[in-house]
């Protein structure tokens, strides 16, 4: 099954936006998730955690500050993996002026619907160009 970036919804925050591409709800027999996530300059993910998954995070582009278990945070870049076990807290702020790009996965899948309860949560349909503008 091929999935285009205009096949699927872009969900978009004040910090961000994403592109869920393979989700268990939306590809049938899928038991993960991948999707592409960025992250505006000076912005970020607050520290949160995904009791049941574990979270791969991949970067494509871009640099940012990344804490894991609640350890020291250290610093990722273009081509770094990071893997965040099941319950562990994390967060990701990209401290750069440039975009930053990830690849992230869920295994098992459906994490990805937590987001739909974030207060700054927007959906927009698959095709759609979302319009940002400064906060």
């Amino acid at each position: 099954m091929l999935v285009s970036p205009g096949d699927v919804p872009t969900m978009t925050f004040d910090w961000g936006s994403i592109k869920w591409f393979v989700t268990p709800s939306g590809v049938p027999g899928a038991s993960s998730t991948l999707g592409e996530v960025i992250v505006n300059p000076g912005k970020g993910h607050a520290r949160h955690n995904h009791p049941g998954a574990e979270e791969i995070i991949y970067v494509i582009s871009g640099e940012a500050t990344q804490m894991v278990d609640d350890g020291e945070p250290f610093t990722i870049r273009e081509g770094d993996t990071v893997h965040i076990p099941k319950g562990a807290w994390h967060s990701t702020y990209n401290t750069t002026w440039r975009t930053l790009r990830l690849i992230v996965t869920y295994t098992p899948g459906g994490e990805e619907k937590a987001l739909e309860g974030a207060p700054d949560f927007c959906l927009h349909d698959a095709g759609a160009v979302p319009e940002w503008r400064p906060a």
